[in-house]
């Protein structure tokens, strides 16, 4: 099955680490990053630029309403994700739970991918 793993953080914290601070963390996301790739199927993965550059699109009336940043202010924002494809659940909480936003108050959100029928 496919899974998605969405990695939510604080990303005032990211924007306030030193230059040393920055690059023991990309470390630690390099190291996860390897594991991950070596234990499963990574079928794809970014990380996200910061929700100030985000744009979002609703309708309103029929006409696109189109407004720059996130819909809501939050205390994570969408980071980045992985696309992973492995054989359960079980197995896709296990690779989330290594994440190394984890453990400084983040978190990951592992949701099924849906599978369509082919046409």
């Amino acid at each position: 099955m496919k899974y998605i793993l969405l990695i939510y953080d604080d990303e005032a914290k990211m924007m306030n680490m030193s230059p040393e601070e920055m690059e023991s963390d990309m470390q630690t996301w390099f190291a996860f990053d390897a594991e991950t790739r070596a234990a499963t199927t990574v079928l794809g993965g970014e990380p996200l630029n910061p929700t100030s550059t985000a744009t979002t699109v609703r309708m309103s009336g029929g006409v696109p309403v189109i407004t720059d940043g996130p819909f809501a202010e939050t205390k994570e924002q969408l980071g980045g994700f992985y696309l992973i494809e492995t054989d359960d659940l079980d197995k896709a909480i296990a690779i989330a739970s290594k994440m190394p936003n984890l453990p400084s108050g983040g978190c990951v959100e592992v949701r099924a991918v849906m599978e369509m029928p082919e046409a």
